[in-house]
């Protein structure tokens, strides 16, 4: 039996580029395992468009755009700067996400709507869902600068590696979230233990007078609370 080559990524040594078949599963796992250990979604998403070239069979670029209701896109994760300037032009095709988990440009060229895409010399691109709510889409797509790269085994690899992609991401930001949580309860503790001193009040009390001049100013919580221990330390320091 001829021996197999198997190129290997310089980023993830540990990961075959375009693997298939039983490798595909080792792959899909060593990825997942880079992806949830990333700790915040911006890096989740930096390593996943960095992953999908190399997991993604003929993928050359790759992006993750949001698309916001009714025609906002911004580009939050990229491999270069050519996704950039292709996703900035780009027409909003995405937009029908919402309603299927995957597009495919099979050549630029073929067509008046893909002109971004070919006028980056990008000539296939490969859309799939992340997640998306009533107002938010949130996109990765891979690109190739040849014809008809995407075909359905692509696609199939792409959906299981987006799954993965889409995982990794919730956990992420339920950490953040959670650690965004941990540091306000924080934050507004030390708020409340200063006004209890500077006031000579009960904990109740001082925190009432936290809420009650968050909704005066219209600001807040943490940032009155935050505006309070900032100006306590400057005191002290002074």
């Amino acid at each position: 039996m001829p021996k197999r080559f198997v190129v290997v990524s310089p980023d993830f040594p540990d990961l075959p580029r375009f693997p298939v078949g039983f490798e595909l599963a080792e792959a899909l796992t060593v990825a997942a395992r880079q992806l949830h250990e990333t700790a915040t979604p911006h890096s989740t998403l930096r390593t996943a468009v960095r992953l999908a070239v190399h997991i993604l069979p003929g993928a050359e670029h790759a992006g993750i755009s949001e698309i916001e209701r009714p025609h906002h896109r911004r580009t939050i994760a990229w491999t270069d700067e050519v996704v950039r300037s292709a996703e900035a032009k780009t027409t909003g095709r995405e937009h029908r996400l919402w309603t299927t988990p995957v597009l495919r440009v099979e050549d630029s060229e073929a067509g008046s709507a893909d002109t971004a895409l070919a006028d980056a010399g990008l000539r296939s691109a490969l859309a799939l869902r992340l997640r998306a709510d009533r107002r938010r889409l949130t996109v990765l797509t891979a690109y190739a600068r040849k014809p008809n790269v995407f075909d359905e085994a692509a696609t199939r690899i792409g959906r299981l590696f987006t799954a993965h992609v889409s995982l990794a991401l919730e956990s992420a930001t339920t950490r953040e979230q959670l650690t965004e949580a941990m540091r306000t309860r924080d934050l507004i503790g030390q708020a409340t233990g200063i006004l209890m001193e500077r006031l000579d009040i009960d904990a109740a009390e001082a925190f009432d007078s936290l809420v009650r001049a968050s909704q005066r100013e219209n600001v807040k919580l943490r940032d009155i609370a935050r505006r309070i221990v900032d100006t306590n330390k400057h005191d002290n320091d002074a």
